[in-house]
């Protein structure tokens, strides 16, 4: 299955895959009127620090915590990527604290958000790897986990 994953050689921390991720699943068709002024949540984070900077998203695991500890049942898995159905969490956040990448996060709403690997807004390329200036996000097949 594909997924996405860094090259931490090659980020340059700039954010642009957060600011990508944020107005891809805005839901609107302007990137200005989708996070001028607005706190952005995107499903990306670039963490590091001076010398080292790499972006966080979900690894889609082939076992994974999140799913087996989510007690409402939001957390499933769709053709290999792990999915949030948001009607049914219930904010816990105890798949937050499961994940050993930290790559689940609060929403606006206080429920849990997370890649999904742009299934749902996006034609083919997650917006992360689309947007990265420096190719340092890619989307591609790897070994399983």
């Amino acid at each position: 299955m594909k997924r996405v994953f860094v090259k931490e050689e090659w980020c340059l921390g700039c954010h642009l895959c957060e600011y990508n991720c944020a107005y891809a699943n805005s839901g609107l068709s302007s990137m200005v009127k989708a996070l001028q002024g607005k706190p952005i949540f995107p499903r990306i984070h670039v963490n590091g620090n001076d010398s080292v900077t790499f972006a966080v998203s979900c690894r889609h695991c082939t076992d994974p915590l999140c799913v087996k500890s989510c007690i409402s049942g939001a957390l499933h898995r769709e053709n290999g990527v792990v999915c949030i159905d948001k009607n049914k969490c219930v904010g816990c956040l105890t798949c937050m604290l499961v994940c050993p990448y930290g790559a689940l996060v609060q929403d606006e709403t206080g429920t849990v958000t997370k890649c999904e690997l742009c299934t749902k807004n996006s034609c083919g390329t997650p917006a992360c790897v689309a947007g990265c200036p420096n190719n340092a996000i890619v989307f591609e097949e790897r070994c399983e986990e």
